[in-house]
């Protein structure tokens, strides 16, 4: 059962269920806020009559069964690599379950993986390698698209680069081509260049199919909240004495810049959800 519900009502008679696969292990986080508002503001914008639930997947071993249309799986602490936990291999039998109910049905489930799941689920398909990095990857971050990036309707109106928040101590590196091929994935963008640093630069984004997508960033991050979280002084103080106090003031501005975080949150996720309901409410729904 999921620890948390909410109905939102618009005018269309069409319904829409979306799972949220809680990730974070009770940890305190910015990103469970973010996706809820996006959601949220996503049923009302579109006039769409829907609901979310919450399921606690790491705490509390709860999953959703195949009754919902959309499931995102967000971030989380600690290692994305198996070590045996009991939700373990539920949650890898959902997302196995997605991907078989898409390939035999015409009405399709939507997917979106983000960081800490989109580095299991990468390293579950064995798609790339997943491992630590020598130091966190923390701060807003420009990602640079692939060739195939430029045709991925979800990065539409971003520029190149693009800015996201980043906040990781894992990677994924060196993709298995053949593997991804084979799946009909694409590998759509790559952390920032640094020309100075003899290191691969991780993958950001995978179009895994036509209705999974995975951001190794946060593209949920709302720049008012995470701007407001950061000016306090306690996370001030946290941000220098971790990452020093000229990363702090980059990632401030960049916060408060309208053309990067606050333009990402706004298309990536937003697109996603509007793509699914388009393909799964239609024709109730034109987008």
């Amino acid at each position: 059962m999921p620890y948390f519900k909410q109905e939102v009502t618009g005018m269309p008679s069409a319904k829409l269920k979306i799972a949220i696969l809680d990730m974070y292990d009770n940890h305190p986080n910015e990103g469970m806020r973010c996706i809820k508002q996006l959601i949220a503001d996503f049923f009302v914008q579109e006039k769409v009559q829907g609901r979310f639930d919450l399921f606690n997947v790491r705490a509390k071993n709860e999953f959703p069964g195949l009754d919902y249309d959309i499931y995102i799986s967000t971030g989380g602490p600690g290692s994305p690599l198996p070590e045996g936990a009991p939700w373990e291999k539920p949650y890898f039998s959902l997302i196995e379950q997605l991907f078989a109910h898409n390939r035999q049905e015409e009405k399709k489930k939507y997917l979106f993986l983000i960081c800490h799941s989109f580095q299991m689920v990468v390293h579950h398909l064995q798609l790339a390698e997943v491992n630590k990095r020598k130091s966190t990857s923390f701060g807003v971050m420009p990602v640079h698209r692939t060739g195939d990036g430029f045709d991925e309707a979800y990065f539409q109106g971003l520029p190149e680069p693009f800015y996201v928040v980043d906040s990781r101590d894992y990677q994924v590196v060196k993709p298995n081509m053949k593997r991804i091929q084979a799946l009909g994935a694409q590998v759509l963008s790559l952390e920032k260049i640094r020309p100075h640093i003899a290191l691969e630069r991780a993958v950001m984004a995978i179009r895994f199919s036509d209705e999974i997508f995975g951001t190794q960033f946060h593209p949920e991050a709302d720049s008012e909240g995470m701007l407001h979280y950061f000016l306090t002084e306690e996370k001030k103080e946290i941000v220098i004495k971790n990452h020093g106090e000229s990363k702090y003031y980059e990632m401030i501005e960049r916060l408060d810049d309208p053309e990067k975080i606050m333009l990402t949150e706004t298309i990536i996720i937003p697109r996603f959800l509007q793509t699914a309901a388009a393909n799964l409410l239609e024709p109730q729904l034109t987008f």
